[in-house]
């Protein structure tokens, strides 16, 4: 069983001042590139009217796939299906720039069609031009590349000389079979704030159940969904199995953080616990979907950078 991605990293350099409020670096990136991308990859025959809520040609429209994926059945534990990408952005939360200064953020793509990658670099570049966070300070796209993972090499595909040449750029393929060697103590670090649900409702603390349960059906689910990939898996007995992993550390604070819609006007809570955990038992069979999990996110609202986790592992 193989996942694939794409990790990608955006260059840009500030032409205004910038700044990116704590907790928020995501958010301001989020901003309005749902509507600028809509407004690149969709034709005029598959926009919405005014009587619909979604696109009207979901099957075929790039907008759709990414912002309105429609899941036709696999995994619970979603109650959406998930958009095939997640930010990756904190190293920005409260910095401010300075006009002329150079910063990036990275964003994994979970789905593999080279055109979709050719639209985010397309709608990055006019969400720059545009302005970005309180200040609306302007940037421009300098770099796109693929990140280096294993022994794939880092590849650019966009520069504002030779424009955009994503098709024939490879994924990263992650193998999710056990490699063999016996691991007996996981520990997780919850690098942003994480919210993890069970039975509907928020949990307090990442027990390892409920910890796998929800990176095994994100995966399984972005697979699915956006990368072809069906996994033959038997859901019941490894959720069995890893009923039988202990929590032995549990060090976590709440971090409360809020964005504002500026479609609605409310304000939504993007916070969450964050901290570290460790785990014991029969680790190995689950270390690749803890490994893939440091890419996708793990709970709710990943897409925004929330529930990234760190994996360090030791023998059994």
């Amino acid at each position: 069983m193989d996942f694939r991605l794409y990790p990608l990293r955006f260059e840009f350099v500030a032409l205004d001042p910038l700044y990116f409020p704590p907790g928020k670096a995501s958010n301001v990136l989020r901003g309005a590139l749902g509507m600028i991308f809509r407004s690149i990859a969709c034709t005029a025959e598959c926009r919405r009217d005014d009587n619909s809520k979604r696109c009207g040609f979901r099957s075929m429209c790039p907008y759709a796939k990414v912002f309105e994926p429609v899941s036709d059945g696999g995994p619970s534990g979603l109650a959406d299906p998930p958009r095939p990408f997640v930010f990756r952005a904190r190293h920005l939360d409260g910095r401010r720039l300075n006009r002329g200064e150079a910063f990036h953020f990275d964003l994994n793509l979970f789905t593999l069609d080279p055109e979709t990658i050719g639209y985010f670099v397309l709608t990055f570049a006019a969400l720059a031009r545009e302005g970005l966070g309180p200040t609306r300070g302007k940037a421009e796209l300098r770099r796109v590349s693929r990140i280096a993972a294993g022994w794939l090499p880092e590849v650019t595909f966009f520069s504002p000389d030779g424009g955009i040449a994503a098709n024939g750029i490879e994924p990263v393929t992650f193998s999710l079979e056990p490699s063999g060697s016996p691991i007996g103590t996981i520990r997780v670090e919850f690098a942003t704030p994480t919210e993890l649900k069970q039975n509907q409702r928020i949990v307090e603390r990442p027990d390892f159940p409920i910890l796998f349960a929800r990176v095994r059906d994100r995966i399984a689910n972005l697979g699915a969904l956006h990368g072809g990939s069906h996994f033959e898996l038997d859901f019941q007995g490894i959720g069995t199995r890893a009923g039988l992993v202990r929590m032995v550390e549990c060090r976590m604070r709440h971090e409360e953080v809020e964005r504002r819609s500026s479609r609605t006007g409310q304000s939504h809570s993007i916070g969450g616990f964050v901290g570290v955990a460790e785990y014991e038992g029969e680790l190995a069979e689950f270390l690749p979907w803890l490994e893939v999990a440091r890419h996708t996110g793990v709970g709710r609202q990943a897409v925004w950078g929330k529930g990234e986790i760190r994996v360090l592992a030791s023998g059994g």
